[in-house]
């Protein structure tokens, strides 16, 4: 790693790029780590005990007869062990955090980020400690106090969680995993991108498509393909196209320039909570990189988001919540525009599963609200 620039208000780290870097065998284990040369770990063995990546590019037959798609691919990330892409996140925070004596992570999350953070901090041996706003789903939370983490409420929504999560990492000297603010998210979740290209026999694809909230899983794929590109082994970018509900879609509105009508700014109502959110962590940088690669942003409809799940599930056998499935919904959009052609070597990013867990005995007493660091102090006082 060679250093860092600051792009449209998130760190971006660089490196000496060359072909090299991006190993040309087939893989032993085939995992995220299959990239290290292009993230940010020292040399020596990777700590972070689960793997994570790896993700099967499927051809899925019915739903290219479906959609007339004959060069349509699903990047599955739900085989990740958490059923959902923030795993590849997770995995790079917490090794940097082992490598660096931390015992503590943290982050807020709508969801999917926070399951992945108990369930790697459990793995690794580290605390968790969650925020989540009081509309986190509850099998979501259970799944979190089961995995050991400590689950804090905060009253005042998404918004506040992020805030009081940061305060607490530097107050109390944790290791900060908040998606678009620890740069080695997007460090990891770029290596979706090398995937990608590398499934397709070294080929850039001409499309993808993704779903976004926050927005570090769209950069990131922009900065994964950019840097095959300054690696020479790639010519191009493909265009990115983000998908957001309708119901809570404020970069579709920046995207064009208009302010959000009535009841498309609602986090609560829509299905895709994963993706609703009413401040993302790094939407500049995402409208810079849509309008970089001559992308599209554009909402789809809960109907829609329904649909996606079904069609995924019964023409390419994929089980997706309504936020991972949001690719589905938004390549029928633009389809439908003619923002993608059908012949397009097209991409569509399933970014989880969500999966219902029980709630586990004992659990909900790891559940606690608070809404200020004194708060949070107290409640975690002699915990581990």
């Amino acid at each position: 790693m060679t250093g860092s620039v600051g792009l449209a208000g998130c760190e971006w780290l660089q490196y000496d790029y060359r072909a090299g870097l991006l190993a040309a065998d087939p893989p032993e284990s085939f995992t995220m780590w299959r990239y290290r040369g292009l993230l940010p770990v020292p040399d020596g063995p990777v700590r972070y005990p689960v793997p994570v990546g790896g993700t099967p590019l499927l051809p899925v037959p019915g739903l290219r007869q479906a959609l007339g798609t004959p060069r349509l691919w699903v990047k599955d990330e739900t085989r990740n062990p958490t059923a959902s892409n923030k795993d590849r996140a997770t995995a790079l925070v917490i090794e940097d955090g082992l490598r660096r004596g931390v015992d503590t992570v943290t982050t807020a999350s709508t969801g999917n980020a926070a399951v992945s953070t108990a369930v790697g901090a459990a793995a690794a041996g580290l605390r968790a400690v969650i925020f989540v706003s009081p509309s986190c789903r509850p099998e979501k939370v259970a799944r979190m106090a089961q995995a050991g983490a400590w689950v804090l409420q905060v009253p005042e929504g998404y918004a506040a969680a992020v805030d009081l999560s940061r305060a607490a990492a530097r107050a109390f000297g944790w290791l900060d995993r908040n998606t678009g603010v620890n740069p080695v998210t997007l460090e990891a979740k770029k290596t979706v991108a090398f995937e990608v290209w590398e499934q397709l026999g070294r080929v850039v694809p001409d499309v993808v498509v993704a779903p976004v909230g926050d927005g570090p899983t769209l950069v990131a794929l922009d900065k994964g393909f950019a840097e095959l590109v300054d690696c020479g082994l790639a010519t191009r970018r493909p265009r990115l196209v983000g998908v957001q509900a309708a119901r809570c879609q404020p970069l579709v509105r920046a995207w064009q320039g208009r302010p959000a009508g009535s009841g498309e700014l609602d986090p609560g109502a829509t299905a895709a909570d994963g993706i609703a959110v009413l401040r993302p962590a790094i939407g500049d940088a995402v409208l810079d990189a849509v309008g970089r690669t001559g992308g599209e942003l554009v909402a789809v409809g809960e109907d829609d988001l329904r649909r996606a799940v079904d069609g995924l599930a019964a023409r390419a056998g994929v089980g997706a919540e309504p936020a991972g499935a949001a690719a589905l919904a938004g390549l029928e959009a633009v389809l439908a525009t003619g923002a993608v052609d059908r012949l397009e070597t097209t991409v569509l990013l399933v970014t989880g599963r969500g999966g219902a867990g029980p709630a586990a005995p004992g659990g909900p007493d790891r559940v606690l609200v608070t809404d200020s660091l004194g708060a949070v102090e107290r409640a975690l006082s002699g915990s581990r």
